[in-house]
C-alpha cells in the first residue's frame, strides 16, 4: 500500500482549513435550515405540537450523543493512524466504528419500543403535548438505523479529510426532508395528511438517504480505509481506544440533554410556552453553532494527524486559526440574535405571549456565543488529542453544576427572564476551566511535540 503523505500533512494550514471545513461548514448551515423548517412546519399544527418537539430533544440528542461521541474516537484514532501510517489500525478501527453504530441503533429501537411515553409524562401533564410527543418520537427512535449509519460513515470520510462528500451527503438528507415535511405534514399531492407523524418520517427518510449515501462515498472513493467485514470479530483493544477518547464526548453531550429536560422541568413551572420558547432557542441557536461544529469536525481530524506525524508548528496553526474563525461566527450570530429577536421568532407563528417572552430570551442567552466559540474549538483540541476527560469535566461543570442551579435560583424570582442569564454565567466559568486545562495539555502534550515542518 502507498504510503505518500495526506494533504492533512502538507497543505498550507489556512488553505487546509478552509477546504475541509467549509464543506462540513455548509452541509451543517443545511442541516440547521431544515432543523428551522422542520420546527416551523410543525409551529403551524398548533404550540403543542412545537412544544412535544422541543420536548423531544434531550432524547434525541442523547441519540446524537451515542452515535457523534462514538464518532469521535473513530474520528481521531483514524486519522493518528493515518498520520502514523499505521494502515491495519486505521482498518479496525473502520469497521470496529461500523459495529458499534449497529449496537447503538439496537439500543434506540428497545428505548423506541419502551420509554418514550415515560419519558414525556415526566415533563408534562398536558395530554394533547404527550400524544404528539410519543408519535413523533417513536418514529425518530425505532428508525434511528439511519442516523447512525450516516454518523458513522460521514466520520469515515471526515477522517481521511474527504469533506466535501459529507457536505453532499448532509445536504442531499437536509433537502429530502425539506421536500418531504409539507407534503407529508399537510397531505399535498395527494399524500394522505399525517400532522407531526408526517414530520418525524420525514426528518428518518431524510436520514436513511444520507446515511445510505455516505456508505457509496466510502466504497467508492475512501480508499484509504477498506472495508472488509470478512472473519470480522468486535476487537475489544479497538473499541477500548475508540470509547476512551469518544466516551467523553457521549458524556458531555448526555449532560446536555440532561440540562434540557432540567430547563424543560424549570421552565415548565411558568408555562408550557416558556419551554415552546426555549425550544425555539435551540432551533435557532443551531444556526449559530452548527458552523461552528462544521469548523471544529474540519479541525479535529487536521490537529489528530499532525500529532500522529509530530507536526507541532502545524497543530499550532491549525487550532489559532480555528479559534478566530470561530470567534468571528458567533460574533455575527450574537449581532443577528440582538437586532432581530422578533423576526426570528415570528418565523414560528409565535403568538404574542410567544414573543413577548422570546424577545429578551433570545437577547440574553446569545451573549454567551463569543465565549462559547473558543471554549468549543478548544475543547474539540482537547479530543483530537485523546484528552476528551477536560471536555467532560468542563462540560459538566457548565452544564450541571452551574448552569441549571443558577437557571433554578434564577426562577425563583417569579421572572422567566431572569432564568435566560444562566448561561452567560455558565459560559464564564467554562471559559476559565477551559483556559486552565489548555494551559495543562500545552505544557503536557503539545510543547513535547517536534516542530515539524509548517
Amino acid at each position: 500500500m502507498s504510503v505518500e503523505e495526506n494533504k492533512m500533512g502538507t497543505m498550507p494550514i489556512g488553505k487546509l482549513l478552509v477546504s475541509m471545513s467549509v464543506p462540513m461548514m455548509c452541509s451543517m448551515l443545511v442541516q440547521a435550515l431544515y432543523n428551522i423548517v422542520d420546527s416551523i412546519f410543525v409551529a403551524r399544527i398548533e404550540e403543542d405540537a412545537l412544544t412535544a418537539v422541543s420536548m423531544a430533544f434531550p432524547l434525541q440528542s442523547l441519540m446524537f450523543a451515542m452515535g457523534i461521541g462514538m464518532g469521535v474516537g473513530v474520528n481521531a484514532m483514524l486519522s493518528k493512524s493515518l498520520g502514523e501510517k499505521d494502515f491495519d489500525l486505521v482498518n479496525r478501527s473502520a469497521t470496529n466504528g461500523i459495529f458499534l453504530s449497529a449496537v447503538n441503533y439496537i439500543i434506540f429501537l428497545i428505548i423506541g419500543l419502551t420509554l418514550v411515553e415515560p419519558f414525556y409524562r415526566g415533563q408534562t401533564a398536558n395530554e394533547s403535548i404527550v400524544q404528539y410527543g410519543v408519535t413523533y418520537l417513536t418514529i425518530c427512535t425505532t428508525l434511528s438505523f439511519g442516523v447512525f449509519s450516516q454518523i458513522i460513515f460521514e466520520r469515515l470520510l471526515q477522517s481521511t479529510g474527504k469533506t466535501i462528500y459529507n457536505m453532499i451527503t448532509q445536504g442531499t438528507g437536509a433537502i429530502v426532508n425539506l421536500i418531504l415535511d409539507p407534503i407529508l405534514i399537510f397531505g399535498l399531492l395527494g399524500v394522505p395528511k399525517m400532522g407531526i407523524a408526517g414530520a418525524a418520517i420525514a426528518t428518518v427518510i431524510g436520514q436513511i438517504v444520507a446515511g445510505t449515501l455516505a456508505c457509496v462515498f466510502n466504497l467508492k472513493v475512501n480508499h484509504e480505509v477498506s472495508l472488509s467485514f470478512k472473519g470480522f470479530r468486535p476487537d475489544m483493544a479497538v473499541i477500548k481506544r475508540i470509547y476512551s477518547v469518544g466516551l467523553p464526548s457521549i458524556v458531555m453531550q448526555s449532560i446536555g440533554s440532561l440540562m434540557v429536560y432540567g430547563m424543560n422541568k424549570i421552565l415548565a413551572g411558568f408555562s408550557t410556552t416558556a419551554v415552546a420558547v426555549f425550544g425555539v432557542y435551540f432551533k435557532l441557536q443551531s444556526f449559530v453553532f452548527m458552523p461552528v461544529f462544521g469548523l471544529n469536525n474540519g479541525m479535529v481530524p487536521i490537529v489528530a494527524y499532525n500529532y500522529g506525524a509530530e507536526k507541532r508548528l502545524r497543530m499550532i496553526r491549525t487550532i489559532k486559526l480555528a479559534a478566530v474563525f470561530a470567534v468571528c461566527i458567533m460574533a455575527f450570530g450574537l449581532f443577528v440574535f440582538e437586532v432581530f429577536p422578533g423576526q426570528l421568532f415570528t418565523l414560528f407563528s409565535a403568538s404574542d405571549h410567544m414573543l413577548s417572552m422570546g424577545r429578551p430570551a433570545l437577547r440574553i442567552i446569545a451573549l454567551h456565543f463569543p465565549i462559547a466559540a473558543y471554549c468549543i474549538v478548544i475543547g474539540s483540541v482537547f479530543q483530537s488529542l485523546g484528552n476528551g476527560i477536560y471536555s467532560m469535566i468542563n462540560s459538566i461543570m457548565r452544564q450541571i453544576v452551574v448552569l441549571l442551579p443558577a437557571a433554578y435560583l434564577l426562577s425563583l424570582s417569579g421572572n422567566v427572564n431572569n432564568v435566560w442569564w444562566s448561561f452567560p454565567i455558565a459560559e464564564i466559568m467554562s471559559a476559565v476551566m477551559t483556559t486552565i486545562f489548555l494551559i495543562k495539555i500545552n505544557k503536557d502534550i503539545i510543547s513535547k511535540v517536534p516542530d515539524g515542518a509548517l
